[in-house]
């Protein structure tokens, strides 16, 4: 064989080898950081071909200054073989980020989407039930055999008094999820705003035998939108009512607790399983185990948080002895 025939030979297999050794240790790190596989793959066919030009180069008999030219050659390809692999592993950082991104996304609006089915449903069946209650009632007026027209009218007054409190929900938690309502931010005193939601709610704990006491110092300002905070505590302070059992007690407080104010809603209602935690401000939720199921659509709490989120606020929901305690805590003004 030629001597030239032999050195390409033995190039090749030299290549060869060095390539598949430096493949099998690319993929086995590749199994554990794909960033620094993306970041050595670029050096392997360089060491590749570098082996193979000093291997023939010796098998032919090359000079010393001419095998370290190849040497040279060969070391000055790194830095662009580095420079290509950062490349690489830049992208393939930045195609990992753009993926979980939108496996994020994705994931995020099946949830949504999940939500807003079982809203639907719970919301159909509660429109469905005193829809059915009150045309049973209208034609038995109709028909004149109502045996108390009175209490059949006063009955149709509250049915559609529920259902318009379930639609100003659905509509106020469409808006607050979708963020097309608008705050109206000003600094307000929460002691204002407080005294305005306890005498709203006092109808509903008379009506209920709930007693309804609560204050807050003066002084406490915060910056919000205060007919949005009242619709929050408006409907802490009906679900507090609600749940709470005739002679029970509900009581709404308000304090500076560093550089936040916090308002917090106790009622005796026996306390919510610590199961449901979770669940609480979900859409729909109305409670379970000691906490009896009401009449309520499940709205009042998801529109709770959404208010108090639009805020830069957070609200939380703890057991006490005797029942729960939700506290809305906003930034100081």
């Amino acid at each position: 064989m030629r001597p030239e025939a032999e050195a390409v030979l033995i190039a090749a297999g030299t290549a060869a080898a060095t390539g598949l050794v430096g493949l099998a240790g690319v993929v086995a790190i590749g199994r554990r950081s794909p960033r620094v596989a993306a970041l050595i793959a670029p050096l392997v066919p360089v060491l590749a071909v570098g082996a193979a030009l000093i291997v023939s180069g010796r098998s032919m008999f090359l000079a010393e200054q001419d095998l370290t030219l190849l040497a040279w050659i060969v070391v000055s390809a790194l830095p662009f073989a580095v420079l290509f692999g950062v490349v690489a592993a830049r992208r393939m950082d930045e195609q990992t980020r753009v993926a979980a991104a939108a496996a994020a996304e994705l994931q995020a609006s099946q949830e949504v989407e999940r939500r807003r089915r079982e809203m639907v449903t719970w919301v159909s069946h509660d429109l469905r039930t005193p829809l059915a209650g009150m045309r049973a009632m209208t034609e038995a007026l109709e028909d004149g055999v109502a045996p108390d027209p009175q209490r059949y009218l006063r009955q149709l007054h509250s049915e559609v008094d529920r259902l318009s409190r379930m639609v100003d929900d659905l509509l106020a938690l469409s808006r607050l999820q979708s963020g097309a309502l608008e705050l109206r931010l000003e600094e307000i005193d929460v002691r204002d705003v407080l005294s305005d939601t306890l005498a709203s709610a006092e109808p509903l704990a008379r009506a209920e035998q709930v007693e309804l006491v609560g204050d807050a110092p003066a002084g406490l300002r915060v910056r919000a939108d205060g007919r949005e905070l009242g619709r929050a505590l408006t409907n802490l302070l009906t679900n507090a009512v609600r749940h709470t059992p005739t002679n029970g007690q509900v009581s709404a407080t308000a304090e500076a607790t560093g550089d936040a104010v916090t308002i917090r809603v106790e009622d005796e209602c026996g306390g919510i399983d610590e199961a449901d935690f979770a669940r609480v401000f979900e859409p729909g939720w109305r409670g379970s185990a000691a906490r009896t199921p009401g009449e309520g659509s499940g709205l009042g709490l998801a529109v709770v948080q959404e208010v108090v989120s639009a805020h830069d606020g957070e609200v939380t929901v703890r057991n006490t002895d005797r029942g729960c305690a939700f506290a809305i805590r906003l930034p100081r003004a």
